[in-house]
């Protein structure tokens, strides 16, 4: 009884003192049941959505029939992507639809699909031809717990093959080297909570802060209002627009439409030093929208990529179907010069700052 006293008394200090340290194993056991009831919830909207999906497929292939029916599978693929979308928002595309159908023609028993790959992964599987590999590269990933882009990686760079004509030591140097590889790529195993493509399937609105930080949120909706008030003909079209490609997701940070130079402006920004990488990705996102966005009358798409860091920014923009002398004759006109872009990020990286600081000393008073 005395020593129950005693911890009382222990525990009531350490709590008036502000110094109460949680008994041995109480948190982990907590922390246990949420990792079980995350864990619980991603098997059942994953294993809903891969089978729904591969459901849809089924019934498209068997409503399309043969080769001899193909423009009315088409025109079939067509409508039902208006409808689905009307309905139930987005998530349903023409390619969306398409990569169901092919669910289905690479995966035709159902019974047979593995719960512990989602639909990301699925359609990465649906592309590989042969089917001994894909067979193996599915319960590789189940088994080892390859994120989607681990996943595919190996099957771009051909894992399965190489595995195949290594033996031994040189066996052990192609897993060893995969496994180094692909450590960065190995993701959040609770990514799917931010995942648009589960929004998607639940019917739920996209959350842009899903996929920004702090600064960088605070970078882009600075940046949002000084284009909109610039009174140059911007009109804002989106946040965080998801383009979804063969090969994975992107999100283009802001969209505008510029009537008065009747194109789309694409902004791009990165809190880390710009590679070519990052100019190669705003080109494609600029020839995507011309595809699949630009009207008739509309001059070509315009990309600015933005970079933020500690010692300096930059901007670059991108416009491919376009001289740099069209370029700079006409697109400088109604836009922000490089240097203006860059002051605006670095004034916003100040008040972000400074922001900050006041914030951490009030919540600091507020404790004490």
């Amino acid at each position: 009884m005395a020593g129950k006293d005693s911890e009382s008394i222990r525990h009531t200090a350490s709590s008036e003192s502000g110094d109460l340290s949680l008994p041995d194993g109480f948190y982990e056991g907590i922390a246990s049941v949420l990792e079980q009831a995350r864990g619980k919830a991603y098997r059942a909207v994953n294993t809903a959505m891969v089978h729904a999906y591969w459901e849809i497929g089924r019934r498209i292939v068997e409503e399309q029939g043969g080769e001899e029916r193909a423009a009315y599978g088409r025109a079939l693929v067509k409508e039902l992507s208006k409808r689905l979308t009307d309905d139930y928002g987005q998530g349903f595309t023409t390619t969306n639809l398409k990569y169901m159908r092919q669910f289905y023609l690479a995966f035709p028993k159902g019974h047979t699909l593995c719960d512990q790959l989602s639909w990301s992964h699925y359609r990465a599987l649906s592309r590989v031809a042969d089917p001994k590999a894909r067979a193996w590269y599915e319960s590789e990933a189940a088994e080892q717990g390859w994120s989607v882009r681990t996943l595919e990686r190996n099957i771009s760079t051909q894992y399965y093959h190489r595995l195949l004509q290594s033996q031994g030591a040189d066996r052990e140097a192609v897993e060893s080297e995969m496994k180094a590889l692909a450590a960065p790529l190995q993701r959040d195993k609770l990514e799917f909570i931010k995942n648009p493509v589960v929004a998607e399937f639940l019917g739920l609105a996209l959350n842009g802060g899903f996929q920004e930080s702090e600064l960088e949120g605070a970078i882009i909706t600075n940046l949002q209002k000084f284009l909109l008030e610039m009174g140059k003909g911007y009109a804002f079209v989106a946040r965080q627009q998801h383009i979804r490609t063969e090969l994975d997701d992107f999100y283009i940070d802001l969209v505008f439409y510029n009537y008065l130079l009747k194109c789309f402006v694409l902004i791009d920004l990165k809190t880390r030093w710009l590679t070519h990488q990052d100019i190669g990705q705003m080109d494609m996102y600029v020839r995507m929208y011309d595809e699949l966005k630009r009207g008739e009358g509309d001059n070509p798409t315009l990309g600015i990529v933005l970079c933020t860091e500690n010692e300096r920014d930059v901007a670059h923009f991108s416009v491919l179907n376009g001289s740099d002398q069209l370029f700079a004759a006409k697109y400088l006109t109604y836009l922000p010069t490089q240097e203006e872009l860059k002051a605006e990020i670095e004034r916003q990286k100040e008040f972000f700052t400074e922001q900050r600081g006041l914030g951490s000393e009030t919540e600091s008073d507020d404790v004490e």
